[in-house]
């Protein structure tokens, strides 16, 4: 049971009371923002199959790469960024976005294919797992919000 209050200064207090078999968190006042974040799909808890669909996507994008010229050596070496900034115990958001970035600037007809390897499903999924911090990059470097 909660009750809201007005105490002799005008601030707000609250009195709570949690009986019986609770847990969990609980959040009391105005304008709160509450997040949470499941930590439990890190690149090791990431299904197999999961994580294998993901690494299909690269191989097929490793295929569309240049394989003569000046920029088909840094093609392959920012394609192989992107897949470890992804699957890292901790995802590294700033090199995605520079990966992209690259692709963007250098090979803009694979640009789109790039994004779609950061959009993946399992992409997220383990960006989400990198935590609050990792997710709020994500955030401020792509624009969108995570399922």
């Amino acid at each position: 049971m909660a009750e809201n209050t007005v105490d002799q200064t005008g601030s707000e207090r609250y009195a709570i009371n949690v009986g019986g078999n609770a847990s969990g968190q609980f959040t009391v006042g105005h304008h709160n923002t509450v997040s949470r974040t499941d930590t439990s799909n890190s690149a090791e808890d990431t299904p197999t199959a999961d994580l294998a669909a993901l690494r299909e996507e690269f191989a097929r994008l490793r295929e569309q790469l240049p394989t003569e010229g000046p920029l088909a050596d840094q093609a392959r070496e920012n394609l192989d960024d992107l897949e470890n900034a992804i699957t890292a115990p901790l995802p590294n958001v700033s090199a995605m976005h520079s990966v992209r970035d690259w692709f963007t600037r250098k090979l803009p007809y694979l640009a789109a294919a790039v994004t779609g390897l950061i959009a993946h499903p399992v992409a997220e999924q383990l960006i989400a797992a990198g935590g609050a911090a990792v997710v709020a990059e994500f955030q401020r470097f792509f624009g969108s919000d995570l399922a």
